[in-house]
């Protein structure tokens, strides 16, 4: 299945209602020309997001395919067995961690006065 079309900007403008329905589809873009050469390419608002995230973690993450090998690498030998929890951290910078052997999790939001009633 051909996802990509290239179309004049003449062509589009007739037929923007379908192609808008079109580019819907995952993967479907449209190339739009203007005296034959690329101009403009139109996707679903939905993939141009996911494009421009992906790009952001890349910029974010210059080294991000060398991070994963690492990791991968690590999780194979059982490094990662040392490494520090997010519990771990928490307690670093001074975060109440839920006590887990409790079953109580979640923070309290509101104080009870005196008399009040507890709410189940």
């Amino acid at each position: 299945m051909n996802t990509q079309h290239t179309i004049s900007t003449t062509q589009a403008r007739k037929d923007i209602f379908t192609i808008t329905r079109d580019v819907q589809k995952p993967g479907r873009y449209y190339t739009l020309t203007e005296n034959g050469r690329p101009k403009a390419v139109l996707m679903s608002a939905e993939e141009f997001e996911s494009w421009a995230e992906t790009l952001e973690v890349l910029r974010d993450f210059p080294d991000l395919d060398k991070h994963v090998a690492e990791t991968d690498k690590a999780v194979k030998s059982g490094e990662y067995k040392k490494w520090a929890t997010l519990d771990d951290l928490k307690k670093d910078f001074g975060f109440v961690v839920a006590d887990k052997s409790a079953k109580k999790y979640g923070v309290q939001t509101a104080r009870r006065t005196k008399g009040a009633k507890k709410h189940t």
